[in-house]
């Protein structure tokens, strides 16, 4: 979608539903009314619970998303087409400078997760486990058959990842091609237009190799999303531990390890549960980020609040990626997940 679609749309959407009390608004209260947030499309399963449950929980206010890639959020935040965006990286001091400035808006960061990119592939593809050392072969041509990896697959990897201006894409070119050219520049790649078609291709094709966020890998969100509403919430305020997430069966989930020094070069990979983000032994991660410049009494500074309070963190826990507020309890976890 082009920039100035994101933009008209959301103008729209504020004219349509801004529903804003003009009352005077009491410290902690949640306001009535509507607001607009723009959610890089990696992290939308956990945006679709957050508003599910929040709306629920204030049944007068409204928080109408738009899924875009990271550099649309930006760009909407920074013209002040939306006061608030999840992404995965934090605001520059020019982009900060520029708000207070130009837009008279302050804006307000929070970590709410620490996220990790995955790696999958079909269900009949013999690799299991990669090193970062054959990921970036991947990433920079060295490596562009299967056979090289493991079995007798002459055939291409075929790189598979959403949109071009995702975070997920960002990250993968910041970590292994130290942001020069692009991922399309040196693989066999196709670009999707979300992270569900990504995993819809891998799930079909031997060949595919995937790139996606975590957080559509895990199995206890969409178990969650069974259990009726009322009920959901009520779980979410009142379980006291975050579990650890079992993740998909559809595709097989890569493997991944990091020999170095600090780890006498352990040959041991991980996969990307809860557990070994936390402790950094899966070494795809990266912090994702809510950012406001919404006024205190407003539906979207209500929805920042909760999003980044104790229940809007318990929901995170469910999606397969680490909130960022909440420690884990390790739960369910077996040894077969590591090689």
């Amino acid at each position: 979608m082009k920039k100035f679609t994101i933009k008209a749309l959301l103008l729209s959407a504020i004219t349509i539903f801004t529903l804003s009390s003009c009352t005077e608004v009491k410290r902690g209260e949640y306001v009535k009314g509507s607001g607009t947030i723009c959610c890089d499309d990696g992290f939308r399963n956990i945006m679709e619970e957050e508003i599910e449950v929040f709306e629920f929980s204030y049944p007068d206010a409204s928080i109408i998303p738009f899924y875009v890639s990271e550099k649309e959020a930006l760009d909407s935040l920074i013209a002040d087409a939306t006061q608030q965006i999840v992404v995965s990286r934090e605001l520059t001091k020019e982009e900060i400078s520029f708000l207070k400035k130009k837009r008279k808006r302050v804006a307000r960061q929070n970590c709410i997760a620490v996220d990790a990119v995955a790696l999958i592939v079909n269900k009949d593809n013999p690799v299991g486990a990669l090193s970062l050392e054959d990921i970036k072969g991947i990433m920079t041509g060295k490596i562009a058959r299967w056979d090289q990896l493991a079995g007798n697959d002459t055939t291409r990897i075929k790189l598979v990842f959403d949109n071009a201006g995702s975070s997920t894409v960002s990250y993968m070119r910041q970590k292994f091609l130290d942001n020069k050219g692009t991922i399309s520049d040196h693989t066999y790649s196709f670009a999707q237009k979300n992270n569900a078609q990504v995993f819809d291709v891998v799930k079909k094709d031997p060949r595919a190799l995937g790139i996606i966020s975590v957080s559509w890998l895990g199995d206890n969100l969409s178990g969650a999303k069974k259990v009726p509403l009322d009920q959901r919430v009520e779980d979410y305020k009142n379980e006291t531990d975050t579990l650890a997430t079992n993740l998909t069966t559809e595709v097989n989930i890569i493997k991944i390890s990091n020999p170095t020094q600090e780890n006498d070069f352990s040959p041991v990979s991980y996969a990307p549960y809860q557990a070994y983000i936390y402790s950094g032994e899966y070494p795809l991660v990266r912090k994702i980020y809510m950012i406001s410049t919404a006024s205190n009494s407003t539906v979207s500074h209500s929805f920042y609040t909760f999003v980044t309070g104790y229940v809007g963190q318990k929901i995170i826990s469910k999606t397969g990626i680490l909130p960022f507020h909440l420690n884990p309890r390790v739960v369910n976890l077996v040894d077969n997940s590591k090689k």
